[in-house]
C-alpha cells in the first residue's frame, strides 16, 4: 500500500519535512518513490509553510495512495481530499485491566470500611452492655439496704 506521508529532515529542534510517496512498510526517513512537497513548521502560517505538487498528488491519489492524517490536513486545504477531525469518545476511558484493578481496589476499600464499622459497632455494644448490667445492680443495692 502506498502512503503520502511526511519524511523528517533538518537538524535537532529545527524540523523540516518533505512530503513523499512511499510504501507503507518503508522507514519514515527511508526509501521513497517520489517527493511531492515540503512542510516547514518553523515558518509562520502562510503560503510558504506548505508547498505541494498538486498535479502529481492527484495522480497518486487516483492510483490509490492514502494520505496520513497530517498530510490529509494539508491536502484538504487545497481541496484534494476531504478531511474531518477524528472523534474518539473512548479516548479518556481506562482499559479493561485498569477497570478491573479499580473495581478490586474499590471492593477492598469497601471491605475495610465494613470491617471498621463492624469493629466500631462491637466496641459500642461492649461499652453499652456493661453499663446496662451495672445500672440494675445499682438500683438493687438501695433496695437491699432498706
Amino acid at each position: 500500500m502506498l502512503k503520502i506521508r511526511l519524511s523528517r529532515g533538518g537538524s535537532k529542534k529545527r524540523p523540516y519535512y518533505t512530503i513523499v510517496i512511499a510504501d507503507a512498510g518503508a522507514p519514515r526517513d527511508g526509501k521513497f518513490i517520489e517527493k511531492v512537497g515540503t512542510y516547514n513548521p518553523m515558518l509562520p502560517k502562510d503560503a510558504q509553510r506548505v508547498t505541494l505538487k498538486v498535479e502529481r498528488i492527484q495522480e497518486w491519489l487516483k492510483k490509490g495512495a492514502q494520505p496520513t492524517d497530517r498530510v490529509a490536513r494539508f491536502l484538504s486545504q487545497e481541496g484534494l481530499v476531504k478531511w474531518e477531525h477524528g472523534n474518539n469518545p473512548q479516548k479518556g476511558t481506562p482499559g479493561k485491566k485498569a477497570q478491573e484493578r479499580a473495581a478490586e481496589r474499590a471492593q477492598r476499600e469497601q471491605d475495610r470500611l465494613d470491617a471498621e464499622a463492624a469493629a466500631k459497632a462491637e466496641a459500642e455494644e461492649a461499652k453499652n452492655a456493661p453499663a446496662a448490667e451495672e445500672a440494675p445492680a445499682a438500683e438493687e443495692t438501695p433496695a437491699e439496704e432498706a
